[in-house]
């Protein structure tokens, strides 16, 4: 079963295992719908995502957007980012009332939506096709591959006068070091060319070659098997809150699982006949 569309947020399904989350708002630079209403946009993403997830045949998932931008972010001038917000949009995941309405809002509801992506089991990629602003940079950093080209732009949240959100202030030191995420952090503007050179993107490509080179990397993903991805993503980020030690006792565990799996099994036999895999997750 599919997620329930809606029409800012696309939901596009290939046959070859791929499916692309595109923010549609290319009128208002795809900012968001909402921030942490059960419809908004950043909800949505986390819906579509986990849909794609538990589609036996969608292998890998790729978030990008419509047009010349990747996501701008909540719209700056409305309240809470629901300007069109109607009566589908039943309501936030956190109180607006009272002394602690800024926390509910924000890490009970908005922030707590954006890990929803980090959750998600298999293959995630952010395609991005443009500048990726505030919460639109979050949602990418929480994907697994960055893919960018030169008009890659990464905006903080520095106009609002705001510090990095949303998981932004957790990846960024590890991805690119303490010293270059504060100095993100002090200015709040980074181009494609640096995010590339300081590690925050994984590929820096021609804008007219960013899609095709996103499928061919999505094609090799699909010929590796399923479980070594999902197992080796649950691991990995583990690891970044864990020890060598543990690490080791995880890959271990999960390294005699695999043996046993059938898909091992299948790339084997695939290995020695010189030929592509047919691979199940099972």
């Amino acid at each position: 079963m599919g997620p329930n569309l809606v029409d800012y947020l696309l939901y596009e399904k290939e046959d070859n295992g791929i499916v692309w989350i595109k923010f549609n708002r290319p009128e208002r630079m795809n900012s968001l719908v909402g921030t942490s209403q059960m419809n908004g946009t950043v909800a949505k993403v986390g819906e579509y995502m986990r849909a794609a997830d538990d589609d036996p045949d969608v292998r890998v998932i790729v978030l990008t957007g419509v047009g010349r931008i990747f996501c701008s972010g909540a719209n700056l001038g409305s309240k809470g980012g629901a300007e069109d917000l109607g009566p589908e949009f039943p309501g936030s995941r956190g109180s607006h009332e009272g002394p602690d309405a800024a926390r509910q809002h924000f890490f009970h509801a908005f922030t707590n939506l954006h890990r929803d992506i980090s959750l998600i089991r298999k293959p995630t990629i952010a395609m991005i096709n443009g500048p990726a602003v505030g919460s639109g940079m979050d949602m990418a950093l929480h994907c697994d591959v960055r893919i960018g080209c030169e008009k890659t732009r990464f905006v903080a949240y520095h106009n609002a006068g705001q510090i990095i959100e949303n998981g932004g202030s957790y990846y960024l030191p590890k991805m690119i070091g303490i010293g270059r995420a504060l100095e993100f952090a002090y200015t709040g503007n980074m181009d494609a060319d640096t995010a590339y050179r300081w590690g925050m993107i994984n590929h820096l490509v021609a804008s007219e070659e960013l899609e095709q080179f996103t499928r061919d990397l999505c094609a090799r993903m699909i010929a590796i098997p399923p479980l070594v991805q999902w197992i080796s993503k649950r691991v990995m980020r583990a690891a970044l809150d864990s020890t060598l030690e543990t690490t080791m006792v995880l890959t271990s565990n999960a390294g005699g699982i695999l043996n046993q799996s059938e898909d091992a099994t299948e790339a084997r036999k695939a290995f020695m006949e010189k030929r592509k895999g047919q691979f199940k997750g099972v």
